[in-house]
C-alpha cells in the first residue's frame, strides 16, 4: 500500500512515500531555513507563501524518487494539526484536491503523534520492533510532552497515547533558540548550543532547577531562559553580543573556527551549562515517569532528538532508548505517512469537510 504523505505544519515542506507503515520509498524536504534567518525566527505569512510555492515540486519530487505515479498511490496523509493555521491550510487543502481527483482515501495525522512513529518505522526498517508500552519524549522547537504510549485493545495497530507531562511555557528547542539569540547567535539557535556546549564547562555556571506545584512531570524553561537574560545582563556581555551578530548578519559560518573566535570560554562555559541543565530536566521528568507506570522501552522524538548531548545522556538509561536518526528528527513527511497506515487498515479516514487544528491535542 503505497501512502503519500504530506507535512507542512510549519516552516518546511515536505513529501514522502511510505509503503505498508515500514517501507521508505522516498523523503523530500524543502527548507525555509535561509527565509526566515533574517527575521530570527519563523514568520507564519512567509511560511504560508512559502509552502504555496514549494509543494507541488516537492511531491513531485517525492513521486520520482519512489518510482510511482499519482495513480500508482492508495492513501494520501497529511498534517491536520498541531502547528501554524496558514501552513497546515497549505498542505491540508492539496491534500483534499489531490484525493478528490484521485478516488482514493484522505487520513489526517497529529504532527506530534508523526514524531513517535517516525522512530516505530526506522526500528521495523531494521527489521525490529519496539516493546509497548513505552514512554515518548517528544522534543522540538514547538513541543516538550511526555507520553505512555500502548497498543491500542479495539483497534489492531494503533496505538493509545495519554498525556503524562508538558511544557508549561516554552518548548525545549524554543529555549535553545531563544537563549541562542539572546547570546547573539543567528536562527536556529538549537544546532550551534549543541556544537559549542562541548567546548565549555557546565560546572563553572550555576543554573537553576525549575521549581512548579502541580504535576511534577511538567516541564518548564521560562526560569531557566530568565537566569542566562540575568547571567548576561551581570557579566557586561553587550559589547561582545554585538560582535557576535554581525558576523551572523549575512547567515551562520560554514566552519566552527570562526564561531569558536567569536565566543570566549566564560560564554562556552554558560552555553554548556544551559544545555546541560535543559537535559538534566528533560531526563527527570522521564525518569520520575518510568517510576509511575509499568513500561519496556523509551522513545525520544522531535528535532531537540537530533541534539548530541542529549542522545550521549539518554544511552545511560536503564530502559531501551530509541532515537530516530537525524534525517527523521526534524520535521518530515515520512513519519506522517508512517503513523497513517495503521488508520487506512482499520479505515478510520478524514471527510472532506476536515479543518485544520492548530492546537490539536494528542490522544
Amino acid at each position: 500500500m503505497h501512502i503519500l504523505g504530506i507535512e507542512t505544519s510549519c516552516d518546511e515542506t515536505a513529501a514522502a512515500v511510505v509503503d505498508d507503515g515500514n517501507r521508505l520509498r522516498s523523503n523530500v524536504v524543502a527548507s525555509q531555513l535561509a527565509t526566515h534567518y533574517r527575521y530570527g525566527g519563523v514568520v507564519p505569512e512567509i511560511a504560508s507563501r512559502e509552502h504555496l510555492r514549494a509543494i507541488v515540486p516537492v511531491i513531485r519530487q517525492a513521486l520520482v524518487e519512489a518510482g510511482l505515479t499519482y495513480r500508482e498511490l492508495d492513501a494520501v496523509a497529511v498534517t491536520q494539526g498541531p502547528g501554524l493555521v496558514g501552513s497546515l491550510l497549505v498542505g491540508l487543502t492539496f491534500a483534499k484536491g489531490l484525493t478528490f481527483s484521485l478516488g482514493i482515501p484522505l487520513i489526517a495525522v497529529n504532527h506530534i503523534e508523526g514524531h513517535i512513529h517516525a522512530v516505530f518505522l526506522e526500528e521495523k526498517q531494521r527489521g525490529g520492533d519496539i516493546e509497548l508500552p513505552a514512554l515518548a519524549l517528544v522534543v522540538s522547537g514547538g513541543h516538550s510532552h511526555l507520553f505512555l504510549v500502548e497498543r491500542s485493545a479495539e483497534e489492531e495497530g494503533l496505538c493509545r497515547y495519554r498525556l503524562l507531562g508538558k511544557t508549561r511555557d516554552d518548548a525545549a528547542g524554543e529555549a535553545f533558540d531563544k537563549v541562542a539569540k539572546l547570546l547573539g547567535f543567528g536562527y536556529p539557535g538549537g544546532p550551534l548550543i549543541d556544537k559549542l556546549a562541548p567546548y565549555g564547562d557546565p560546572s563553572k555556571v550555576t543554573l537553576p532547577f525549575s521549581r512548579m506545584k502541580g504535576n511534577p512531570l511538567d516541564l518548564s524553561f521560562s526560569g531557566l531562559k530568565t537566569a542566562v537574560l540575568r547571567y548576561v545582563r551581570a557579566s557586561d556581555m553587550e559589547e561582545e553580543i554585538s560582535h557576535r551578530k554581525r558576523l551572523f548578519v549575512e547567515g551562520c559560518p560554514a566552519a566552527l573556527e570562526p564561531i569558536l573566535d567569536v565566543t570566549p570560554q566564560g560564554t562556552r562555559d554558560l552555553i554548556a551549562a544551559f544545555q546541560a541543565m535543559v537535559i538534566e530536566e528533560l531526563m527527570r521528568r522521564a525518569r520520575k515517569a518510568a517510576e509511575g507506570v509499568d513500561v519496556r522501552s523509551l522513545i525520544v522524538a522531535g528535532g531537540v532528538a537530533a541534539n548530541s548531548g542529549l542522545r550521549k545522556a539518554f544511552a545511560a538509561n536503564p530502559l531501551p532508548v530509541y532515537f530516530p536518526t537525524l534525517g527523521l528528527s526534524t520535521d518530515n513527511a515520512a513519519m506522517i505517512a508512517a503513523a497513517a497506515f495503521p488508520r487506512l487498515q482499520q479505515r478510520l479516514f478524514a471527510p472532506d469537510t476536515i479543518a485544520a487544528k492548530p492546537s490539536l491535542v494528542l490522544a
